[in-house]
């Protein structure tokens, strides 16, 4: 059983990744202001770019996710908390430890 831990981004891949996000949204925003319509118009399309960068980041982080859950960590963890669930029996008392028992009383 082979449990390595997947390669992290590295930080210039993180930076990159960051750079060309704000530069795409900002191209996007001002191609937007200075298109020839009405302002109604142009706040559609504001809002249809801002409603398609809101849409693609919860779609990475549902495909993460997914990919998250599917991997042996996640899977053995989950059954190891369905098994703890199913031996848990909250209206059972518990055992009171030996120090609390009461001594017979002669």
């Amino acid at each position: 059983m082979n449990s390595t831990a997947p390669a992290k981004p590295s930080t210039a891949f993180f930076v990159q990744s960051a750079i060309s996000f704000g530069t795409s949204s900002l191209a996007l925003l001002i191609g937007a202001f200075y298109l020839p319509m009405d302002p109604w118009q142009r706040g559609f399309v504001i809002l249809g770019i801002l409603f398609l960068v809101t849409s693609c980041f919860n779609l990475a982080k549902v495909i993460r996710d997914q990919q998250e859950s599917a991997s042996l960590r996640y899977r053995v963890d989950e059954a190891r908390l369905d098994k703890l669930m199913i031996e848990h029996d909250p209206l059972r008392n518990p055992p009171l430890p030996t120090s609390m028992m009461p001594t017979p009383m002669m």
